[in-house]
């Protein structure tokens, strides 16, 4: 009986070290920067911190934003983002997550706000799973968090009676978070919230990695949706 024991234990074990072990194969093959994304920012300039990238603005003011990636897209996939929000006077973190995946570091922002402590207030955010990974953190956050954002992504959690600053970003031709998905999620957001559709956006042009398995072609270009994310992020951020 005890060796029939000892059997089962050690193939649930091996079961669960194959089962580890595929993920972290799986979680090898990343989306990395698109040749778009390499015309617009040259990656070899980009500075780093402790935790990622960080993009540092000439003219501070005092305001900062932090972008979790989507699931196995390399954060550089983001670096235009980062590049042009920076420009507009915030300092830009986009950490490095466990394996490309938010949901394994959704507690990063911690290090990111208390590395640059110059910064009063912060924005966090995340592109699809790395918006779910935000939602997580903003369940116990920094006193510092001022607004939290969502790009082709929702919370995981629910916000009705926060008064949390909250931004829904997200493409009418996306076909990994749907438009029918934002609208179902419409309830778990606070009552303090903002909703834009980005007309002809997809998924995949939240970022600059090239296309997604399961997304929609977009009918516009990836600069023109990065642009829009920016001009919305921008407004959102400097009226709270």
């Amino acid at each position: 009986m005890k060796k029939w024991l000892f059997r089962i234990a050690m193939s649930v074990f091996a079961l669960l070290v194959i089962a580890v072990a595929s993920f972290v194969i799986y979680a090898q093959f990343d989306y990395g920067p698109s040749e778009v994304l390499v015309d617009f920012v040259d990656l070899s300039s980009i500075e780093s911190d402790g935790e990622g990238l960080i993009f540092q603005p000439e003219s501070p003011n005092g305001k900062g934003v932090i972008l979790y990636q989507g699931a196995k897209v390399e954060k550089e996939a983001y670096a235009y983002l980062g590049q042009s929000l920076s420009e507009q006077g915030f300092v830009v973190s986009i950490p490095q997550l466990p394996l490309n995946f938010g949901i394994l570091g959704s507690r990063t922002a911690d290090a990111v706000i208390e590395e640059h402590a110059e910064v009063e207030e912060w924005f966090l955010g995340g592109h699809s799973l790395g918006g779910v990974a935000a939602s997580f953190y903003a369940e116990d956050a920094s006193p510092k968090l001022a607004g939290l954002y969502f790009l082709g992504a929702y919370p995981a959690s629910d916000f009705s009676e926060s008064r949390l600053p909250m931004l829904s970003i997200y493409g009418e031709r996306d076909g990994l978070s749907t438009v029918n998905d934002i609208e179902d999620s419409r309830e778990l957001f606070s009552g303090n919230s903002e909703f834009v559709e980005i007309e002809g956006g997809n998924h995949a042009q939240f970022g600059l990695y090239g296309r997604q398995k399961g997304d929609n072609s977009a009918e516009i270009t990836a600069i023109e949706q990065q642009n829009q994310v920016i001009k919305t992020l921008t407004e959102w951020i400097n009226k709270n």
